[in-house]
């Protein structure tokens, strides 16, 4: 007797166990976006962001407090879901003589309504739909084609949740110890009253305070109440009383290392080879001394010239009632500029002075070739000024305009060397000068340990001496001391390459940018405690770009173990590159290869490492400013800061405040807040402060510094925005701009400008201390620097929180609500 099958008995579709009132003939058994609960649960995606739970769409983030939103900002988006259709709809749809379509089914969405979708729009909707489906099993007779499960295609894994969102800055390293912060307005040679506080990263709440009350800051500069030292060294000394004090975090290095004894000092007839010249040259065949240059200071209205030789300067208070800067000119087109760090008890001894290393070119007709190296020697010079208190009520090359400011900066010594004109200067982070309180323990006394890359291609590192101590007795004060260094104390050189660009991850190692494109790695502390001169080895080499690395930073953040705990004496091991292949790259000299976070058709000219931003800070296109995170959980992630008129030379970071200077080369030097608000649409707006700007006349061959501009609002559009803005009428709005601006009597943008207004060194003053973090320093093509003393302030002149010991959690009893009022 043949066997008997098991009867085969229809199955009830998903439709109808939903139970939504679909009609039966509408139910037919088919695929099916039917999630089961367990499963809905386990489709959603891991690194989606939380939705918020009164039901709306916003997306919280764990770095964004609730107060931080302004609901009203919030735009809430349309729904991209078709309405659910009535059944006379459906009887029309299915009585019309177009082909069938597939039946109406519902979908589920986890933390959403149910709603009905037909799956005509499944192809639209597959991005909001769960990865993972259930298809209904049929019979033959109901065989309908089956449609495919719909898939999620997604770009990245971080939450974007929306347009007018901002990440707020994780930090990488928390230090637990206090810190140092100011109980008053600083000022320059003064001692500043410092009291000890809570460290910003001390715990999650201070962390968001903090971070929001820096987004308050509506000023040019920092804003003084808050600022920080935020900097991680592995020389810093852990014990001892009073551990927030900065002579532990930035202790004296290299107390056994002395000037080479080669040194001599050269009169002005011998150091004329070594000072920059003109381009021209006399009858018999000599360099002439380098052009005066005349600049246009004071208020646009009524402005005065001024001419510049080499070694002038000139307080900016001169010619404002309010001034701050100090303008001078160092002869020739500068490509280096740095700060010498000061050792925290040794600044009263020198009345607060502060030191600043500026390298200019041999003259402004010098075009140095990428990778090709001068032969030695070759004739070259680095500029020693100092930023002191006024020793002369008359110095001022104008008696019209007498000096009513109790500062000068001055040109104290001049470095002549043999290795070539420097590309990039770079003062060793942490202090390593002699005490310059008591005996002397050598004569001449060390000033600092600079190290620079130049057009011999090579690194080199001098030992500077102390200009004070190789001043002859004779000599007038009032004229630089010329100072001969045939040789450093350490010379570093690559068969085929050259050092194009370099950076000190602490006192002992120090990163260089080849032009081939690879990455060296050096520890000089032995080297240059032995008195080696000779070439050492590299302890990491490392292929990375394509071509030359212009750009090069540390970030500066201990390693951690295997338990992810900071071991604080250990060096760096991550590398922010950008070269002229336009890769910007964060490579770890653990692997032999580095990794992309970013390519641009622009070069990459300048990075730096923010330690309140939390990463590299380099160059996007269309000469835009961006940072890109290091934190796990926001890695590789970037933020745009701002976007210049022209394309950037340099950025540059401070590690006791979150404002960033950019020097570009339609000749302003910009800054703006790197902790701006979450949102956009909120009281804090995003503005951008132009410090100055340098702008030239071709016919004349002058120049002239405008500022005391009004701060801008940047707006930060999608691109779709930025497409439809350039497509609109574009004649008509240049018609429009172009009247407008001669009717106000400025200039239009353009994209062209004179190479002698380009910035193209921009440094805040990262060691010494509080008290001078305020200042900024800057140089242009035109010989001319600047030296800015720069503050900002509360927006509507209220401090949030209250006050900056309730903010700090330095009253007792204070609130531990992160959303205490601001």
């Amino acid at each position: 007797m043949p066997r008997e099958l098991r009867p085969r008995k229809p199955r009830k579709s998903y439709a109808d166990i939903a139970g939504n009132g679909i009609e039966d003939n509408e139910s037919a058994a088919g695929p099916s976006n039917i999630l089961l609960e367990d499963e809905a649960d386990d489709s959603e995606n891991e690194f989606e962001p939380d939705k918020d739970p009164k039901g709306s769409n916003k997306v919280l983030s764990s770095d964004e407090d609730e107060d931080d939103v302004d609901m009203d900002d919030i735009q809430e988006p349309e729904s991209e879901m078709e309405v659910e259709e009535t059944p006379n709809q459906r009887r029309k749809t299915a009585s019309s003589s177009k082909p069938p379509r597939a039946p109406i089914t519902s979908a589920t969405y986890p933390g959403s309504p149910t709603m009905s979708v037909s799956l005509k729009t499944r192809k639209e909707k597959s991005r909001r739909l769960p990865p993972r489906v259930h298809q209904a099993t049929c019979t033959p007779s109901e065989a309908t084609p089956l449609v495919a499960a719909p898939r999620v295609a997604k770009t990245y894994a971080l939450p974007s949740p929306s347009a007018h969102h901002r990440h707020r800055a994780i930090p990488v390293f928390f230090r637990e110890e206090m810190v140092e912060r100011l109980d008053e307005l600083p000022a320059l040679f003064n001692e500043p009253r410092i009291v000890p506080t809570n460290s910003m990263t001390a715990d999650h709440s201070l962390t968001n305070r903090v971070s929001k009350a820096w987004g308050f800051n509506v000023g040019a500069g920092p804003v003084w109440q808050i600022m920080e030292d935020r900097s991680c060294y592995k020389e810093s000394i852990s014990s001892g009383p009073g551990p927030e004090k900065e002579s532990l975090r930035r202790p004296r290095v290299y107390q056994d290392v002395s000037v080479r004894p080669d040194w001599q000092v050269l009169i002005t007839r011998d150091a004329l080879k070594y000072l920059p010249t003109d381009s021209t040259m006399t009858e018999d065949g000599q360099f002439k001394p380098p052009p005066q240059v005349d600049c246009y200071l004071g208020p646009c209205d009524r402005q005065t010239r001024v001419s510049f030789n080499m070694f002038d300067s000139v307080a900016t208070s001169a010619y404002f009632e309010d001034g701050t800067g100090y303008v001078f000119n160092a002869g020739s087109p500068v490509w280096g500029i740095d700060w010498c760090p000061t050792y925290q008890a040794d600044r009263p001894v020198r009345q607060f002075r502060h030191h600043l290393a500026v390298a200019p070119f041999p003259s402004r007709s010098h075009a140095p070739s990428i990778g090709v190296k001068t032969a030695r020697p070759s004739p070259a010079c680095v500029q020693i000024w100092a930023l002191k208190p006024r020793t002369r009520e008359d110095n001022t090359m104008d008696d019209d305009h007498p000096q009513r400011d109790p500062a000068e900066v001055r040109c104290e010594m001049v470095l002549c060397l043999e290795s070539g004109p420097a590309q990039e200067i770079k003062w060793c982070p942490l202090p390593a000068h002699d005490p310059w309180e008591g005996a002397p323990p050598r004569i001449p006394r060390r000033l600092g340990i600079l190290a620079g890359t130049f057009e011999d291609g090579s690194l080199s590192i001098y030992v500077v001496p102390d200009p004070e101590d190789v001043r002859p007795p004779e000599h007038d004060a009032a004229r630089p001391v010329f100072v001969g260094l045939p040789e450093p104390a350490l010379r570093i050189e690559h068969e085929g390459a050259s050092c194009w660009s370099l950076d000190w991850a602490n006192s002992e190692v120090i990163a260089v940018g080849l032009t081939n494109g690879c990455l060296a790695v050096y520890n000089v502390k032995q080297a240059l405690e032995s008195g080696e001169t000779s070439n050492i080895f590299p302890t990491h080499f490392i292929a990375v770009h394509q071509s030359a690395i212009r750009a090069l930073a540390w970030i500066r953040v201990p390693p951690t173990d295997g338990s992810g705990v900071p071991n604080l004496s250990e060096d760096p091991m991550v590398i922010a590159s950008g070269g002229y292949d336009g890769v910007e790259c964060l490579t770890d000299i653990r692997e032999p290869h580095g990794n992309v976070v970013n390519r641009t058709r622009d070069v990459i000219n300048s990075a730096t490492y923010s330690v309140f931003a939390t990463g590299p800070i380099m160059i996007d296109h269309d000469n835009t400013v961006k940072s890109y995170s290091v934190s796990p959980s926001m890695l590789g992630r970037g933020h745009i800061l701002m976007e210049p008129d022209g394309p950037v030379w340099s950025v540059s970071a401070s590690d006791y405040h979150p404002q960033l200077a950019v020097g570009s080369a339609d000749g302003s030097c910009t800054t703006t807040n790197t902790l701006k608000s979450t949102r956009r649409g909120g009281i804090v707006p995003f503005l951008v402060h132009k410090i100055y700007q340098l702008d030239y006349s071709r016919k004349t061959g002058e120049f002239r510094m405008l500022e005391h501009f009004l701060p801008q609002e940047m707006q930060e559009k999608t691109t779709s925005a930025k497409g439809k803005a350039q497509g609109k009428d574009k004649h008509k709005d240049k018609q429009d701009a172009d009247a407008d601006a001669e009717t106000k009597g400025r200039s239009t943008n353009t994209g062209v400008w004179p190479s002698e207004i380009g910035v193209h060194r921009v440094a805040w003053n990262n060691g010494n201390g509080l008290g001078g973090a305020p200042l900024l320093a800057s140089a242009t093509a035109s010989g001319l620097c600047r030296v800015d003393w720069l503050l900002g302030r509360w927006i509507k002149d209220r401090t949030p929180y209250v006050s900056v010991p309730k903010m700090r959690k330095e009253v007792e009893g204070a609130s531990d609500e992160s959303d205490e009022e601001v």
